[in-house]
């Protein structure tokens, strides 16, 4: 029932997004595709190690295929992350670097490894999903506590809360010996990833899967409260599953690979501008944009020093605080 009022409403041709122009194999997006299998290639071929030599096509399995999967799939999911939360917090602003959410996820990551020293990736994941989870809860109860005139107010206060809370993890840290471990999660690279440590990135597919499916509820609910309880949906469910699905994705993420800083605020909103907000259409290209990003950055991380390289979150960190501050100008400008 909700689908069909959802649907009913956007085929009013109301705007420059109206639901009929909403195509999706456009000759933009087949170029989409092009670019991203282009970028995978290149990131296949790229790196130290000669895969033409004795044992290139050993390395080429162990190290390339996993690592460009792990920049698909890594850059899917925190796009995806960023475009769910911000249609359930109605803020352009917010995603899980914004709010705080990744630094719970590196609070988990840390008490995983007090509670067991050698913790394998599986027990490290779980404490980061419970973490993220339970951190973001905690964001939207807060947000529901205090009435903000200003859409800026909302990430300010989540960049607050993320910095207490990696403050906290710092100090952990300092205290049981593990800073070491705590700046390999903050550099948030994919040079370690290798067959049989990337795998469980595979849940993003699933994740993603489920988000498309239960999309046109998660559009209805960034309408707000009171509309979506007048279209008959269960608001604080969809709260509570989008909570969960990203805070999935996020711990998966941050387990396997670290801090991806931006990621999520920049790929959802180039994609809304251009497509306006419902999110089943703008699902695919969310993906595509977030796979091109990711990968786009990996191969100047490994190209700009080479031999050596550098995180990538320097280089998403560098580029995203500058289109961060560019999407600040352009809302401003239309207001």
């Amino acid at each position: 029932m909700t689908n069909k009022i959802f649907k009913k409403k956007e085929a009013q041709n109301i705007g420059p997004h109206s639901y009929q122009e909403k195509k999706l194999f456009t000759i933009p997006f087949i170029v989409a595709i092009i670019i991203t299998i282009s970028l995978a290639i290149i990131s296949l071929l790229t790196g130290v190690y000669d895969i033409s030599g004795e044992f290139g096509k050993e390395m080429f399995f162990i190290t390339r295929i996993p690592r460009t999967a792990s920049l698909m799939l890594t850059g899917s999911a925190m796009a995806i992350s960023g475009v769910v939360m911000q249609l359930l917090t109605q803020n352009k602003f917010v995603e899980p670097t914004t709010t705080g959410t990744i630094e719970w996820a590196g609070l988990g990551i840390v008490c995983a490894y007090i509670f067991k020293s050698d913790a394998s990736l599986m027990f490290r994941m779980g404490f980061a999903i419970l973490f993220s989870f339970c951190g973001t809860m905690i964001f939207f109860l807060f947000m529901r506590k205090i009435k903000l005139k200003s859409s800026l107010i909302v990430p300010i206060i989540g960049i607050m809360i993320g910095a207490v809370v990696s403050s906290i993890s710092t100090f952990v840290g300092l205290v049981f010996n593990m800073t070491q471990s705590l700046e390999v999660w903050f550099a948030g690279s994919f040079s370690s990833v290798q067959r049989g440590r990337y795998e469980y990135l595979f849940f993003i597919i699933i994740i993603t899967i489920v988000i498309f499916l239960i999309a046109d509820r998660l559009t209805i609910a960034g309408l707000g409260e009171d509309v979506a309880t007048n279209l008959g949906l269960d608001y604080n469910r969809i709260i509570l599953l989008g909570t969960s699905l990203v805070s999935l994705a996020v711990g998966v993420v941050a387990a396997v690979i670290g801090n991806l800083p931006f990621l999520g605020l920049i790929i959802p909103n180039l994609v809304s501008i251009f497509r306006g907000d419902d999110l089943r259409s703008n699902l695919p290209w969310v993906c595509l944009m977030g796979m091109i990003a990711t990968t786009s950055a990996d191969i100047i991380s490994r190209t700009i020093i080479m031999p050596f390289e550098v995180p990538v979150s320097l280089i998403l960190g560098t580029v995203g605080a500058a289109v961060f501050i560019g999407l600040i100008l352009y809302k401003r400008r239309r207001v």
